[in-house]
């Protein structure tokens, strides 16, 4: 193993994923209350906007004080509170919650396997992941979910969707979705199970052949920790390739630190992502001047691909590195801090908002690819990948020697 090889496998955890800790004594000595409090501190110091939506943050600190008795009441209040930032990724997650996300970056997790968000008011498949349930079943990126087991979605929280989608392994959600195109709603029963989070495949969908010279590389997501690591070993064992397509479609995102660690694999040099916190301070991610490959790349992309995919696709694109092929990206240019609190329950708070490297906002905006093609239901009933297949051809253009951006 080569030395920049070691280097790249280390991923270390920076904003994207920063826990706080607690010990034991300090734990004994919240109240609910204290709590509460909290997590109204800890807004009040780290939230992206510093006018907390307009509002007197002051006023919500002892807006509850006589009324929260219980872990149970401090929730309902911090879910209360936290609404009125008007921000669908800074929740606040119970133990139960806390426990399945810390689950999903270790690689597993229970459910359904699909990223739901809330979009122009209304609950929202970013992606369902990769051979999960959910795919299985035909569930799709941008379905809106109208009901969830019988009951409307309108004006619920991520949240409180995502607890009614969890379940035990082996019994059944209904949902009821809303998908453009079809004039009537569609129903899903989709039966719970326990999903590994793999993070990379290299066997194409809808068995496209692969010409020889050509490695595919599936991610799925960033979620896991060992997103990095695969990749890495994957470039290194195929480094007499003439080129690489690598696979972003419904990639939800994940960890920050997963998407700087693989563009800085295939970067020599230059700007990989800056962040821009609630005082305007930017730090900017660069590349080293090492990679394990330079051969060609194209990245395919979708409506689905939102976050670190967006970052990585970024910064491939800014700096020249690789072409974009696909549909415009989902658009969420915001970063999250993962907070730990007391008694195992934690708090997810938007503290960053980023930009490409030619400084681009992408948030609700989305990354317009280099060459767009759209992937119709007639091309998936028959089995034809008009995306990929367009990425074989744009590829082999570039091993020819056409230039990298479009």
């Amino acid at each position: 193993m080569n030395k920049t090889f070691a280097k790249l496998l280390v991923t270390v955890f920076v904003t994207a994923l920063f826990i706080t800790g607690f010990n034991a004594a300090t734990v004994m000595a919240y109240t609910p209350c204290d709590l509460y409090d909290k997590v109204w501190v800890l807004i009040n110091n780290k939230f992206v906007d510093q006018t907390n939506n307009n509002q007197d943050w002051q006023r919500w600190r002892h807006k509850y004080d006589d009324k929260i008795k219980t872990n149970e009441d401090a929730y309902v209040a911090i879910d209360t509170m936290l609404a009125s930032l008007n921000d669908p990724y800074t929740r606040f997650l119970d133990p139960k919650e806390f426990a399945e996300e810390t689950n999903s970056i270790k690689g597993s997790l229970k459910g359904i396997g699909t990223q739901i968000a809330i979009k122009d008011g209304k609950l929202v498949v970013v992606a369902p992941i990769e051979n999960s349930p959910a795919e299985k079943a035909g569930i799709k990126s941008d379905d809106e979910i109208l009901e969830i087991n019988g009951e409307s979605t309108k004006g619920i929280s991520v949240d409180k969707a995502a607890d009614k989608i969890r379940g035990e392994k082996g019994t059944t959600v209904n949902l009821l979705i809303k998908r453009k195109g079809e004039e009537k709603p569609l129903t899903f029963a989709i039966v719970r199970d326990e999903i590994e989070i793999k993070a990379v495949s290299t066997k194409p969908p809808m068995d496209t052949p692969i010409p020889n010279n050509i490695q595919y590389i599936r991610l799925s997501s960033f979620i896991s920790q060992n997103a990095g690591k695969e990749i890495g070993e994957i470039l290194v064992k195929n480094r007499n390739k003439d080129g690489f397509i690598l696979d972003l479609r419904s990639n939800p995102g994940g960890l920050l630190t997963n998407a700087v660690v693989i563009s800085d694999m295939l970067l020599k040099g230059g700007v990989i992502v800056s962040t821009v916190d609630r005082d305007g301070y930017k730090e900017t991610a660069r590349a080293a001047n090492e990679f394990l490959t330079k051969k060609p790349f194209v990245v395919l992309v979708n409506k689905g691909s939102a976050s670190a995919s967006e970052i990585l696709s970024g910064a491939l694109k800014d700096n020249c590195r690789a072409t974009l092929v696909g549909t415009q990206t989902f658009g969420k240019g915001i970063v999250q801090e993962i907070n730990k609190l007391p008694e195992g329950s934690g708090v997810n708070i938007t503290i960053q908002r980023y930009l490409t490297p030619n400084g681009n906002d992408i948030h609700k905006k989305g990354i317009t690819p280099d060459i767009e093609i759209e992937l119709s239901d007639e091309d998936i009933k028959n089995k034809n990948d008009a995306q990929l297949k367009k990425g074989i051809e744009v590829l082999n253009e570039k091993i020819n020697g056409a230039k990298c951006c479009r």
